[in-house]
């Protein structure tokens, strides 16, 4: 059975505080149930909807909360949207992530491979389960290092995503490891200048997704989602993380340990 991990953290690194509280509790509950858990934030927010909307603390300093994170222990997972970005951010992580509206893109996804690292590719809105077949092969063709594929939900019309959990097991046949995103997965997109967002589905979907055989949940857990300068309304509020993450890893144990 491979052990179950936990992916979360803030959408973005928006001070330097909010990473540390996040990453120690999560740590704490973690450590508690027995799971590994992988810190997750951005250090920059380069594809928002308005032009105004909050990018980053600064290059330097976002990486720098990284770095610290990294030092004090913590398993770091950052994304990267150009292939010229993977040098610099590298040394900061342990895991690479490609956001989901460039799942395809051939060159990015060659750069990470390159560093030897981990990688986490974040299935399309508009890809198929099977299309990210070929996502993979990009990056096993360079490295044999793990590779993270994540569902995190399908457009339907311009304003909603579904999660079909078919993709899960489908995924499974040709990735290392299949991750559900529960709070993108609850996304409302396209909703005026920043998304929408149902956070009261995010138990629903992370259940459902171990259901269906992900091995790996992805949240992103903030103090206080409403002051969230990302994502906000589809963070999980960190005093809820415990008893959440508590119910999928029970739920986790339950269906792999009783296979046959």
């Amino acid at each position: 059975m491979k052990k179950f991990k936990l992916i979360a953290g803030p959408c973005v690194i928006e001070n330097l505080m909010t990473p540390m509280r996040v990453a120690s509790e999560l740590q704490r509950i973690c450590d508690k149930l027995d799971i590994d858990y992988i810190f997750k934030s951005s250090y920059v927010k380069a594809n928002r909807t308005h032009k105004d909307s909050f990018q980053t603390i600064g290059l330097s300093d976002a990486l720098g909360v990284l770095g610290d994170l990294k030092g004090m222990g913590h398993t770091i997972l950052t994304d990267v949207h150009e292939s010229t970005d993977v040098h610099e951010v590298s040394p900061y992580v342990d895991i690479l992530q490609v956001p989901s509206f460039l799942c395809r893109q051939t060159q990015l996804i060659e750069s990470i491979a390159v560093t030897g690292k981990p990688i986490n590719i974040k299935k399309g809105q508009f890809a198929s389960p099977q299309s990210m077949k070929y996502a993979v092969e990009k990056f096993k063709r360079i490295s044999n290092s793990d590779v993270y594929l994540t569902e995190r939900g399908t457009s339907c019309g311009t304003n909603q995503l579904i999660v079909d959990f078919i993709g899960i097991p489908i995924m499974k046949e040709f990735a290392d490891h299949v991750i559900i995103d529960a709070t993108h997965s609850v996304q409302q997109p396209n909703q005026g200048e920043v998304t929408g967002g149902n956070a009261e589905m995010i138990e629903t979907i992370a259940l459902a997704g171990i259901a269906a055989g992900a091995d790996t949940l992805f949240l992103e857990v903030h103090p206080n989602p409403k002051e969230a300068l990302s994502d906000a309304e589809s963070q999980l509020p960190l005093e809820k993380a415990e008893e959440l993450i508590t119910k999928v890893s029970k739920l986790y144990s339950f269906l792999n340990e009783t296979k046959k």
